[in-house]
C-alpha cells in the first residue's frame, strides 16, 4: 500500500549492510511515529510477534517464515530448524497462520520462498451498496493489501464511494490506531466510532471483519469484540462478512469452541498509549490501581452470525460443505 506516496509491505528483506535480515514496520509506533525495525535474529522475529510490532495473522505468519529462514542462516540441521519452529509457534496461539507458515518452511526446506502473496482482488463484491461500512483489519495486518480492507480498497479503485466507520478492538485499540492510519494514508473517507449505534440507525450497509483463525464449520475466531459487532449487525439486519484467507482456515478443527484462546499480559487493557500536549508519545494507566484486568486477545463469532466468507477463491457460505467445495484439498488433508 501506499504511505505517504511509495509503495510499502509490512515486512521486508533489507538491503542495508550485510548478512541475512528484514525490516518492519514497528506497529506499537503507530499512528504516531512512523519507525522500521530490522530484525536479524530469530529472536528479533520472536520479539517482534510476541509483543505486536508485526500483528494480524497473514503477517505473523510471514514473519514466522522469515524468522526461521534467519534461524537456518545460522543453522541448518533438522534440530536447530525444529527448535526453532517450536519457539516461534509458542508465541501466539490463536492465528492459524503462523503454524501454517512455519510447517509450511519446514516441509519445503526451501527457506527462501517463505514469503506469501496473499493480494487476493476477491471481496468488491459485497461493497457494491451506497453508503459506509464497519471494518477491523485491513493491510498492516498482512504483507501487502490486507484482509477485511482490501474489498474497501478494491472498492475504492472502483470509483465506488466508500465511508468507513472504524470500530474499537482491543488489544490496543487497534481501530483507532492502525485502522484509521491506514484509511487516512489511502484517502478514504472515515470516522472512528463504536459501530453499535450506527447499525440501529441504518448507518452502517455492511460489516467486515478478519480472522485469526476459522474452523471447519465456519465458526471464526477474532480479535475479541468481533462477537459482539457480530450480534449488532445479525439484530438490525447488516451482512457480516469475514475476510478469510486459505491459510487461516484451520479444516483440522470442527468448531470454534476448540481455538485456543491466547490470554495476553493484561496491561494493555489497563494502559493505553498516545501523544500529549507536549508531542510525546506516552502511555497512561486508564483503571484504578489495583483493579485486576483479564485480556483474552479473540473472540469465536458463531458461524450462524456469518452472511459469508470473502476469500480469495471467492466468497462462500460460513459452513462446512461450503468450505470443503472451495478448498477441497484442504479439507482432504
Amino acid at each position: 500500500m501506499l504511505i505517504s506516496g511509495p509503495p510499502t509491505r509490512t515486512i521486508w528483506r533489507s538491503d542495508a549492510g550485510c548478512g541475512d535480515a528484514v525490516e518492519i514496520i514497528d506497529q506499537t509506533r503507530l499512528p504516531h511515529e512512523f519507525v522500521v525495525q530490522r530484525l536479524t535474529t530469530l529472536a528479533d522475529a520472536v520479539e517482534a510477534i510476541a509483543v505486536m510490532r508485526v500483528r494480524g495473522a497473514p503477517l505473523i505468519g510471514a514473519t514466522a517464515a522469515f524468522g526461521l529462514a534467519l534461524a537456518a542462516s545460522r543453522d541448518v540441521s533438522d534440530s536447530a530448524l525444529h527448535a526453532a519452529a517450536e519457539r516461534l509457534i509458542a508465541t501466539r496461539p490463536t492465528a492459524v497462520n503462523l503454524c501454517w507458515a512455519v510447517q509450511r518452511m519446514l516441509a519445503r526446506r526451501s527457506l527462501g520462498r517463505g514469503r506469501s502473496d496473499l493480494r487476493g482482488r476477491r471481496g468488491a463484491e459485497p461493497c457494491h451498496r451506497p453508503a459506509g461500512s464497519d471494518v477491523v483489519a485491513g493491510w498492516l495486518a498482512t504483507v501487502d493489501w490486507g484482509t477485511a480492507l482490501a474489498p474497501i480498497f478494491a472498492a475504492q479503485q472502483a470509483g465506488l464511494d466508500v465511508h468507513v466507520w472504524v470500530d474499537e478492538t482491543r488489544p490496543r485499540n487497534q481501530g483507532a490506531s492502525l485502522t484509521a492510519w491506514e484509511l487516512k494514508q489511502a484517502g478514504i473517507a472515515h470516522h472512528v466510532i463504536a459501530g453499535g449505534h450506527l447499525m440501529q440507525h441504518g448507518e452502517a450497509d455492511i460489516c467486515i471483519v478478519g480472522t485469526d483463525r476459522t474452523a471447519a464449520n465456519g465458526d471464526v475466531c477474532n480479535k475479541i469484540g468481533t462477537y459482539l459487532k457480530a450480534l449488532a449487525a445479525f439484530d438490525n439486519g447488516v451482512p457480516f462478512y469475514v475476510a478469510a484467507p486459505g491459510p487461516s482456515i484451520d479444516f483440522t478443527l470442527a468448531d470454534g469452541g476448540r481455538i485456543p484462546i491466547e490470554e495476553r499480559d493484561a496491561t494493555e487493557v489497563a494502559c493505553i498509549q498516545g501523544r500529549d500536549d507536549s508531542g510525546r508519545v506516552v502511555s497512561v494507566r486508564l483503571t484504578p490501581e489495583g483493579s485486576p484486568a483479564a485480556n483474552p486477545a479473540f473472540d469465536v463469532t458463531p458461524a450462524r452470525l456469518v452472511s459469508g466468507l470473502i476469500t480469495e477463491r471467492g466468497i462462500c457460505a460460513a459452513n462446512r460443505s461450503a468450505l470443503a467445495a472451495l478448498y477441497p484439498e484442504r479439507n482432504a488433508t
